[in-house]
């Protein structure tokens, strides 16, 4: 097993030196009526201003085109449309969303969506898309995500390419889902495993150590009978809960669009990820009790292994090469609980743990992820493309 880890400290195994972590960008002060800014410079920072506050925004988030070929519950597998003019090259590219955000976080805004970089290179690209919750969906756990959606999803996608192996790529808890879809599924066509911001040691988060104690002192009754109450997490409170991990970033906001407001691209990432925030989808109930008991509490993913509601998982069982990218400022999945993830894969033949500079989302689609986290993940499925003997 090779492991390249992006850390200082030392290891058992082999460690490279792999962070990438760009300088801070400077603000932009002064008064729009300082006469002594060039008039174009105040004359554009008025535009910008109307465009991002009165005329609904500046961002372009049209999605990139895609088409459903095939549905079930909780499910919508998405393949997206070829660029004429590019030839196809690489396996094909699943993207895993977590529950609670929109499928949209792999497509945020035109210019700085994963989505969009894929298909322009020529990859086969494809998305499975949970949708807003149904009914009795509030019912389902994180088991019927892994045994019917994305392994699912994994056999029509490689069906869908005439066969071929699939590198699937999750964000968040759609990176841990996909890891244990690997590990419970070997017999899945699955080429490697690239995940993004997904932790596996829980208690490296700091900020969970307040609803740990909690949860240890009352064995989770409370929390736990509030969840089973409400049946499932309505979105407003998963959009809640999203912005209290970047409560300071949320009170400055103001201030930041004032002396930002220069920077057309800065606000056009502003809008996009508000759109994303403020339209999260409620989380399934029985899902996130598992979550909260068997992560939170108990911490059972450290250990590698753990019996789940119809099978024991163990990540021993992954055999493929594994990637998961820790962010620098990451506050929901800091880089200790991220990069435990090396010390519970002693079967994978090579595992990669880089850093890139941002938070939860920013990792993934912030304005310095394309020189970041999209090479490491471009470079890791290259060396990958090729079938597995």
């Amino acid at each position: 097993m090779r492991l390249r880890v992006a850390t200082s400290t030392p290891l058992s195994r082999r460690v490279v030196q792999n962070e990438r972590v760009a300088s801070n960008e400077s603000s932009q002060t002064g008064s729009i009526f300082d006469l002594k800014r060039p008039l174009e410079v105040r004359r554009d920072a008025v535009v910008n201003l109307f465009d991002f506050l009165v005329r609904g925004g500046i961002a372009d988030t049209t999605r990139t085109p895609s088409e459903i070929i095939d549905a079930g519950r909780t499910r919508e597998l998405h393949r997206y449309n070829r660029v004429k003019g590019v030839r196809a090259k690489g396996l094909p590219l699943l993207f895993i969303p977590p529950l609670g955000s929109q499928a949209a976080c792999f497509d945020l805004r035109r210019g700085l969506s994963l989505a969009e970089d894929f298909v322009n290179r020529g990859r086969p690209t494809y998305l499975v898309d949970y949708g807003p919750l149904k009914g009795d969906d509030r019912k389902v756990g994180i088991e019927h995500f892994v045994n019917d959606v994305i392994a699912d999803a994994i056999r029509k996608t490689s069906d869908d390419t005439g066969g071929r192996p699939v590198h699937i790529l999750g964000w968040s808890l759609g990176g841990i889902m996909a890891l244990t879809t690997a590990a419970v599924h070997s017999e899945l066509p699955i080429q490697t495993v690239t995940m993004v911001g997904s932790p596996f040691d829980f208690s490296k988060n700091p900020t969970l150590a307040p609803v740990r104690a909690i949860g240890k002192y009352t064995g989770g009754r409370i929390i736990g009978t509030g969840m089973k109450v409400m049946g499932s997490i309505p979105a407003p409170l998963v959009s809640i809960g999203f912005k209290a991990t970047s409560l300071p970033t949320y009170l400055k906001k103001p201030r930041t669009l004032w002396t930002r407001r220069n920077d057309r691209e800065f606000l056009e990432q502003i809008q996009a990820v508000d759109k994303i925030m403020n339209n999260m989808l409620a989380y399934p109930g029985r899902a996130t009790l598992q979550a909260y008991h068997r992560m939170a509490l108990r911490n059972e993913l450290a250990a590698g292994h753990f019996d789940g509601p119809n099978v024991h998982v163990d990540f021993a069982n992954v055999r493929i090469p594994v990637m998961n990218v820790a962010g620098t400022t990451d506050v929901l999945a800091p880089i200790p609980a991220v990069q435990h993830v090396g010390s519970i894969l002693p079967n994978s033949p090579d595992i990669r743990l880089p850093l890139s500079p941002g938070g939860h989302l920013g990792i993934l689609t912030g304005t310095r992820a394309p020189e970041t986290t999209w090479v490491e993940i471009n470079q890791f499925l290259a060396d990958y493309d090729r079938r597995r003997s």
